[in-house]
This record gives structure tokens, C-alpha cells and sequence, in this order.
């Protein structure tokens, strides 16, 4: 941010002058602003010679030297051997444990003893020195008498919040800033000041702050320096001479720089809030910005190095102790998810199928994550629990939900702001949680929580950050007036926790466990029915192979019987014998229908390409040279498709279903109609159709059993019942399946596939 002017433009002390607009905020370079706070003065050495390269223009009022008489001087033109030994032994340490040295220079014959603050920056080495404005100088016990009591009532801090307020305490008592806060950043940025301690009579406990206050770059500075002071923010900043880094001839980087000028926005912000002086402490977690320690006084105010260091590290304590602070809030809450998952667990491991253990856990599901409505998906299935949108908002609501998902997590407490159609139903879904178990399987868990409308109290008003200036140009400004600003807050739900977001992601991984292992249990058990059907149609083999023998040497005994004492028997003798080679005839059509099932589980299948409309064709006139006085009508509605399959059983499937819609069939004018259903999947649907006898509902799931007839031996010139059961075992083992619908008296039609479906 830049310095705002009445002219709306940029103060001399700016790098560039340029008009102030909506644009260059979060883009201001604010780490290299070519200035410097005047209660210190830096030096810019050339690493390793230390020559003096850049400094600040106030180095005559610290140090009693001319900039124009430092520059290109050695560093021993202003300090003695053993300071610049000490300071050359720092470059191979960690700079963060051995700032402050301490400094003494020679000024007008009286030696001054300084702050030392040393960091390196590729290859120079920035010194900024401060005066030392309490001549006591601090051991490493009295650092430790100042902190050790602090540090065990921040440990023994039973809620965070209280941990706060021991905190804001402490750093007040230490420095005697009239007011000091935590602030505490939410997921948006927006910050709220959480615990405070002051003397002033407004108070701005609980007041919120947009995230706007803070820019991007700010917080970026804020994770990388642990403390910022503010002694006076009506000084006049200082120019680094050069203004250019003479090594890189570019500004020079103050990131680091304890020194490195405010943005003018700040001061500004500063100025309105009535606040001279400021320090802030930064408050790390998982090293993010968690929020900030803020210490605010009407007046100029200078914090001594040992003192700020001293604050430093009661904030490093305190980020330390937040995660232990909010690992223990809502323990007893955190437990009661875990009852429940364990719940969950014990169900779903008993359910055949997951859908079915989590139907009969409806109430928990709601209550796992506090919310007052869920669905469930599963496939095409919906499960609704409690309150939810319609089915068909939620499905569109789940479908842009599905690339917004992190690591199979989607969570929002203000839905209708990134999803504009949920404002219809915001009263019920203002809060969405979606829990991704699998994408290939479509199974997803949402939950909703309902609008709660809020009043929040923010410390001015939030929404004008942009002001109009006279000529109609528009700048940013700090807000003018922090008088707390009562906002009323629609369409957002309670936020959801950590810990049921945790308790969710934790679900899934229990989830997905078992339907693994259901899984694996379903791939052993049809590897046994696959092994036990590869032994049944051995021994069908086998067996039937077996019997064809003696069966043969019956029927031709009862010929030979029949041929040589016909003469001598009497009419029931031969009856008998001629009942004897019919049972032999109809038990050998049994034995090679069996024998033929048999060996389609045992051949392989020789897939190739085939025309199936040609196949179809030969079919048919095969089963009219065989049938040449049954009159049959037969249609083909359009050209049947080529396709992977084995051609010699994929004919005698279609043969066995048109041979039966011609024999099973009383009409006067009989049709047969083959033909296809096109779908989105590997295979279409193909189907046979007659307009024959029809099949009874009842017989609907025996007619595939081996076999099994429905009618007597002789109607409808017979067979052994086996030509269905094959039918199926020949697509089977081509991955489809193979159905039937069929009305009464009005005809019949099976439809099959020849490939595996997509999995629904």
C-alpha cells in the first residue's frame, strides 16, 4: 500500500510516485520500500569484505557519521577489531540466537552502546543498530525470571481462550501498552479480537476485523518475522543512500529488516484508530498465521530490545501451546464421535451391503457431524435423513460439488455465496459437509446444516474500503471510523469443527476399509463357486460320458429282444420292450444334453469378430429347412451389429431362443423379431420377440433351470428342457446377462447382452 496524499498521490519518502487505486493494495512491494523507521540506522555490507555499501540518510543524528563518509568504508571504520570479529563469527551461525550484540561506538569521544541486529541476504550482510535506551544490561537469568512465570500460567491454561487472556496480561504488564489483544484469523482471513486486556474505556473484545486489513504481502511478513514495533507512527521515514542495492542494483529486501519502513495505508490505519505507537507478535500454527498478539498505545513508545525479545518469545510459547490448547477443547465432544464411528464400524461390518448398514444408523449419521439433514448416494440410489433439498438439487448440487472436492472433502458454511443456486433452499442447506467414499462406485455422503442468521459486530464498517476522491478518482483508505458496526449475516451455517471434519475423513477410511475386505470376501467365495462349478461339470462330464455306454447296450439289447422273439411275445411283452427303448431314446437326449452343458463351462471361448446379422440369417434358414411346415414370419428390424464373441456358441444361443419363440407358439400367424437396444455400453441389449404362448409370472425365474419344463413331454414337440439353461451359460461366460418379459398368451421376449456392464 501506498502513502495516500490529499492530491491522492504517493509522498516523497514513496519509491514511485503513482495514483493510488483498487489495484495495487495486495500488490504494494511493502518489503522493499527504500525506507526505514528513524529510531535505528542500517548498514548494508558487501559480504565478506564488509565494506559499507548502503545506509540509512539518519546515520549522523544515531551514530555521529555522515552517510557520504560511510559509504565504501570498511566496517573497522566504525568498529573496533573485537566487535567485527564477533560479528564475522555470527555469519556461520544462526543469526536468530545471537541478536542483539552488543555494540559500542566511538561518538564524539564518548562511547555509545547500541543494539546489534545482524541478518544475511544473498551476499550482503544488513547491520541495523539500535541506541540502547536502558542502560541495565540483562543476563540470561533475568530473561528467564522475566518469563519463567508466564510460561507455567500459559501451560496451565485450561481453555485457549484463557490462554489468551493470561497472555494479553503478561505482554501488558511487561511493556505497558494501554491495550493489548489476541486477534485470531477465520478460514476467510477475517480476524476477531478474542481476549484483551486494557485501561481504555472502549473495549474491542469480540469486534471483528475484515481480511481486507490485512493484505496478502502483510501476512506473508508476518510469518517471517515473529515481532514488528511501531514507536511512533508520525515519524518521518528515512531513505536508504543509494536507493538501489549497489550489488544488485535493485531495492533492497527488507523482509527481514526489524527497521523496514510502514506501509503508509498502516500509519494511516494507525492514525485513525488513534493509535501512536504498536507492537505485533505473530502467532504460528502448522507454519501458517494463526493470528496476532496486538499491542496498541495512544502516545510514542519504545519497547527496548531485551523487552521485545522477552514478548517474542512468550509468543513462540503460546503457538506452540495452541495445538495442545485446541487438542483438549470439546474433548468431551471428540469422544462422542469416536462412540459413534465405532458404531458406524460395527454396523457396516455386519451389513451385506454398505447401503444397508447405513440405513439402519440414520440418526447417527446426523449426529456424527451435528448436522439436521444427509443423503446418501449409492449409485442411482438416494438415501434422505432429516432435512435435505430436493433430490434433484441435491444430485445438481453434488455434481458441482465433485471437482471442488480436496482429498475426497467438501466443506462450505456459506453455500449459496460460491454455489448461487442453494440461496432456494438456504433455510436447509446453508452448510454443506460431502464425504467422497468412491468416485468409481458413485458413493457420497452429504450432510446439511440450516441457515443461522447472525449479527456480527465489526470494529467500523468493513464494506468501504475504497473512497472517491473529489476529481472522481478512487483510492484505498483505511476505514476513517472503528465505532463498533452491527452487520446482520444471511445465508451462512455454523462452521463445522476440525474435529468433525477429522471424525468425517476418519469415516471414510473405516469405510473404504470394510468394503474393501467385504470385497475380498466376495472375490474368495466366487473363487470357491468358480472352483465347484469347474468340478460339477467334470462330473457332469464324466458321468454322462459314463453312462452313454450301458445306456447304448440297453437299447440295443431291447432292439435285439424285439427283433428275434417278437414272435414269441405276446402284445404286452412287446409293448413293454418298445416303452423300454423309447425311456433308453429319451434318457440318451438327457445324457447329451447334459454332456453338451458340461463342456460349454469347460471349453475356452474362441472370441473373434462376427456378423451377427449374418449369423442370424443362417439360423433362421437352418430352423426353416428343419421346420419346412411351420409358417413363420420373421423380422428383423435393422442390420444387427459385428461384435467380439464366440461364434459357434453365440448361434446356437440365437438358435435356441428363435427355435423357441417358433415351437411356443399357438398363433395362427406366427412372428419372430430379433433385433437390438443401442445404450452406452460395450454391448447393446439384444433381443428375441414372439407373439406366442407367453410365460406365467411364477415360471418366469424356472424356465432357466436345466431341465425344468412347463409343459408335458409331447406339447409342443418336446425337448429336454435344457436349451434355456444353455442359452444362459453361453452368455454368462461372455460376461452379460440374460432376462425375460413375457405376458400370457400374448408372446414372449428374452433379452440378453454379450459383456460386462459398467458397475451401478
Amino acid at each position: 500500500m501506498s502513502t495516500p496524499k490529499s492530491d491522492g498521490k504517493i509522498g516523497k519518502q514513496g519509491l514511485v510516485d503513482e495514483v493510488v487505486d483498487l489495484t495495487n493494495c495486495d500488490q504494494e512491494p511493502i518489503h522493499i520500500p527504500g525506507l526505514v523507521q528513524p529510531h535505528g540506522v542500517i548498514l548494508v555490507l558487501q559480504d565478506p569484505s564488509l565494506k559499507i555499501i548502503q545506509v540509512s540518510s539518519n546515520s549522523q543524528e544515531i551514530i555521529g557519521q555522515k552517510p557520504d563518509k560511510l559509504l565504501g568504508k570498511p566496517l573497522s571504520y566504525l568498529l573496533d577489531v573485537k566487535q567485527i570479529n564477533k560479528i564475522q563469527q555470527c555469519l556461520s551461525e544462526d543469526f536468530e540466537s545471537i541478536n542483539p550484540i552488543n555494540i559500542s561506538i566511538t561518538i564524539f569521544k564518548r562511547s555509545i552502546d547500541f543494539d546489534g541486529i545482524v541478518h544475511r541476504l544473498d551476499e550482503t550482510i544488513i547491520l541495523e543498530i539500535e541506541p540502547q535506551k536502558v542502560k541495565v544490561k540483562t543476563n540470561f537469568f533475568d530473561f528467564y525470571n522475566q518469563v519463567k512465570g508466564t510460561i507455567t500460567r500459559i501451560q496451565k491454561a485450561p481453555t485457549l481462550l484463557e490462554m489468551c487472556q493470561i497472555v494479553v496480561k503478561e505482554i501488558r504488564r511487561i511493556t505497558d501498552f494501554e491495550r493489548v489483544m489476541v486477534y485470531r484469523f477465520d478460514p476467510e482471513g477475517a480476524g476477531s479480537v478474542i481476549a484483551e486486556d486494557t485501561d481504555q474505556e472502549t473495549p474491542y473484545l469480540d469486534l471483528r476485523y475484515p481480511a481486507s486489513d490485512i493484505p496478502k504481502q502483510a501476512r506473508h511478513l508476518y510469518t517471517l518475522n515473529w515481532l514488528r514495533l511501531i514507536p511512533d507512527a508520525n515519524y518521518q521515514p528515512v531513505p536508504l543512500i543509494p536507493t538501489n542495492n549497489p550489488i544488485t542494483n535493485q531495492p533492497l529486501d527488507l523482509s527481514l529488516a526489524v527497521l523496514r519502513s510502514v506501509s503508509p495505508i498502516h500509519l494511516e490505519y494507525m492514525h485513525n484508530m488513534g493509535v501512536t505507537a504498536s507492537m505485533s507478535i505473530s502467532l504460528m500454527q502448522n507454519q501458517k498465521l494463526w493470528g496476532l498478539i496486538a499491542c496498541h498505545h495512544s502516545s510514542p513508545k519504545y519497547i527496548p530490545y531485551n523487552i521485545r525479545t522477552a514478548c517474542e518469545f512468550i509468543g513462540q510459547v503460546m503457538s506452540v501451546e495452541l495445538a495442545n490448547k485446541e487438542a483438549s477443547e470439546d474433548i468431551d465432544y471428540k469422544m462422542q464421535l469416536k462412540a459413534l464411528q465405532t458404531q458406524f464400524v460395527e454396523a457396516l461390518s455386519q451389513a451385506e451391503y454398505l447401503l444397508d448398514g447405513m440405513v439402519q444408523l440414520k440418526s447417527q449419521l446426523l449426529h456424527l457431524v451435528n448436522a439436521t439433514g444427509a443423503v446418501i448416494f449409492s449409485g442411482k440410489q438416494y438415501i434422505h435423513v432429516g432435512e435435505t433439498p430436493s433430490e434433484g438439487e441435491v444430485q445438481a448440487l453434488l455434481d458441482w460439488i465433485k471437482p471442488h472436492l480436496r482429498e475426497s472433502l467438501f466443506e462450505t458454511r456459506s453455500l449459496s455465496q460460491d454455489y448461487p443456486p442453494a440461496a432456494s433452499y438456504a433455510a436447509i442447506a446453508s452448510g454443506v459437509l460431502a464425504l467422497e467414499i468412491s468416485r468409481v462406485h458413485r458413493n457420497y455422503i452429504l450432510w446439511f446444516r440450516p441457515e443461522v442468521i447472525q449479527t456480527v459486530n465489526w470494529g467500523g464498517n468493513p464494506n468501504k474500503p475504497v473512497e472517491v476522491s473529489a476529481d472522481g478518482s478512487l483510492r484505498m483508505s483505511p476505514r476513517k471510523s472503528f465505532d463498533s458496526w452491527q452487520e446482520t449475516v444471511r445465508g451462512r451455517a455454523l462452521p463445522w469443527k476440525s474435529c468433525e471434519i477429522a471424525a468425517v475423513s476418519e469415516l471414510r477410511s473405516l469405510i473404504v476399509g470394510i468394503v474393501l475386505r467385504q470385497a475380498d470376501e466376495l472375490a474368495s467365495m466366487n473363487f470357491e463357486l468358480q472352483r465347484s462349478n469347474e468340478e460339477l461339470d467334470s462330473f457332469a462330464y464324466i458321468a454322462s460320458h459314463d453312462l452313454k455306454e450301458p445306456l447304448r447296450g440297453i437299447h440295443n439289447y431291447a432292439n435285439f429282444l424285439m427283433e428275434d422273439y417278437a414272435e414269441v411275445l405276446n402284445d404286452d411283452g412287446v409293448a413293454k420292450l418298445q416303452t423300454l427303448v423309447r425311456l433308453t431314446q429319451r434318457m440318451e437326449d438327457l445324457i447329451n444334453s447334459l454332456l453338451h452343458f458340461s463342456r460349454l463351462g469347460r471349453a475356452e471361448l474362441m472370441r473373434q469378430t462376427v456378423n451377427l446379422n449374418e449369423l442370424v440369417q443362417q439360423a433362421i434358414a437352418t430352423l426353416t429347412i428343419a421346420r419346412p411346415q411351420t409358417e413363420v414370419e420373421f423380422r428383423i428390424p435393422q442390420t444387427l451389429p459385428n461384435l467380439e464373441c464366440d461364434r459357434a456358441q453365440v448361434n446356437e444361443l440365437f438358435t435356441n431362443l428363435i427355435s423357441n419363440a417358433i415351437k411356443y407358439n399357438d398363433k395362427p400367424q406366427k412372428w419372430v423379431e430379433i433385433g437390438y437396444i443401442q445404450q452406452e455400453l460395450p454391448s447393446p441389449i439384444f433381443y428375441v420377440r414372439d407373439n406366442g404362448i407367453g410365460i406365467s409370472p411364477q415360471h418366469i425365474e424356472k424356465i432357466f433351470q436345466i431341465f425344468r419344463r412347463l409343459h408335458g413331454r409331447d406339447e409342443f414337440g418336446g425337448g429336454t428342457g435344457a436349451g434355456l439353461t444353455i442359452a444362459r451359460k453361453i452368455v454368462e461366460r461372455h460376461g452379460g446377462r440374460i432376462w425375460v418379459e413375457s405376458t400370457p398368451n400374448q408372446g414372449s421376449t428374452f433379452y440378453f447382452t454379450l459383456s460386462a456392464e459398467e458397475i451401478s
